[in-house]
């Protein structure tokens, strides 16, 4: 099979493009890059990217029996993945304002452990990631079959794509850390709720006109 020159640089748009988005992650992302600093906001990234190449080789190495479980199932994904998008929602809405770590160093590995867990269950969760891939991909044209090493680089490269998304987005928002008071991060706490409550509410009312 002749190889694909363009293959890594359409591996790396296709993670940049899924990520960049504004979504519940993105949201979570900026919140806890404000509260925590800019190692937490990574780890929060990290989960995220972790999903996407999740998802990512499921589309990428053409594992067309879960494809085609994931399309079948669209209804219950979306509802159920909405459901629980808007749990966390209200958990963050109803979530007290803590004092702003500027030393980034607070935190505990637990804690830590806790961040990168959290955004890879609410990326996995969110049925719009999964649909946006198979979506991307097939328009970059990459869901076509390929040899085993051509379909990792091509995994990994939609992992890059996603990380560099992450490290853009809270290298950016830490710069605006120093200027965010107590008052100000209990909004954004609420501002949270509200994005991610809002995201799962929007998936669970368009799961009404699926067939399940």
């Amino acid at each position: 099979m002749v190889m694909e020159l363009d293959l890594p640089l359409r591996g790396l748009a296709a993670g940049l493009i899924i990520a960049a988005p504004v979504g519940p992650v993105n949201v979570l992302c900026m919140q806890r890059t404000l509260a925590k600093g800019w190692r937490w906001g990574m780890l929060s990234g990290l989960g995220a990217a972790v999903a996407d190449t999740f998802y990512g080789a499921i589309a990428g190495f053409g594992i067309s029996l879960v494809i085609q479980f994931l399309i079948r199932e669209e209804f219950w994904f979306r509802l159920i993945g909405g459901i629980f998008l808007m749990g966390i929602g209200v958990v963050y809405y109803r979530k007290p304002s803590q004092p702003i770590d500027l030393t980034g160093g607070a935190s505990s590995d637990e804690s830590a452990h806790g961040d990168f867990v959290s955004a890879f269950l609410l990326n996995v969760a969110n049925p719009t990631t999964v649909l946006s891939f198979l979506a991307v991909l097939a328009t970059l044209g990459l869901g076509k079959g390929r040899a085993l090493w051509q379909s990792s680089l091509l995994v990994g490269c939609i992992f890059c794509g996603s990380m560099a998304w992450w490290t853009i987005l809270a290298s950016s928002v830490n710069l605006f850390r120093r200027r965010v008071t107590d008052g100000g991060m209990r909004w954004m706490n609420r501002v949270a709720g509200i994005a991610i409550g809002g995201f799962g509410l929007l998936n669970a009312v368009l799961s009404r006109g699926l067939p399940h």
